[in-house]
């Protein structure tokens, strides 16, 4: 008798809520839309705008959320301070709004022009976000008189 009376007990709801499953948060979506007042504030030209970020991790995913763990290796951004080119897109842009707070978000800037195939190579991204081709002058041959 005493199982039957142990059987038709309720649970806690103590022990309700400590079963809950953790899920990602609901985000607002006014963090998504449009903000063409940023351009003046941080330089920006919406007619022309860059084509290429610079993603560099700055911060650790230790004790950060499955979700922002992924995202951060869907980067590619294992190491921190180890820059990662991307394409400046609308797609792109949307996922580096959940990891905004992780990392540093750079134009990559051009000031030589994009290099061309066969000097990629020799090419390397200073403090400042340029593209810096770097260029080993070819020796010349000395001429002979004969």
């Amino acid at each position: 008798m005493s199982y039957k009376v142990f059987a038709e007990a309720t649970r806690s709801p103590c022990l309700l809520l400590a079963r809950g499953k953790f899920t990602k948060s609901r985000i607002p979506q006014e963090i998504f839309e449009e903000r063409s007042k940023e351009h003046e504030k941080y330089g920006g030209d919406p007619e022309q705008p860059h084509k290429l970020h610079i993603v560099t991790r700055i911060r650790s995913t230790i004790r950060r959320p499955y979700w922002e763990k992924e995202m951060v290796k869907s980067f590619g951004l294992h190491k921190m301070h180890a820059p990662v080119i991307h394409k400046n897109t609308p797609a792109v842009n949307n996922q580096l709004k959940y990891i905004k707070h992780l990392v540093r978000i750079q134009p990559l800037r051009t000031p030589f022009g994009l290099p061309a195939e066969q000097d990629m190579a020799d090419t390397y991204i200073n403090v400042n976000g340029e593209l810096i081709v770097k260029r080993l002058l070819d020796p010349v041959k000395p001429k002979t008189d004969s």
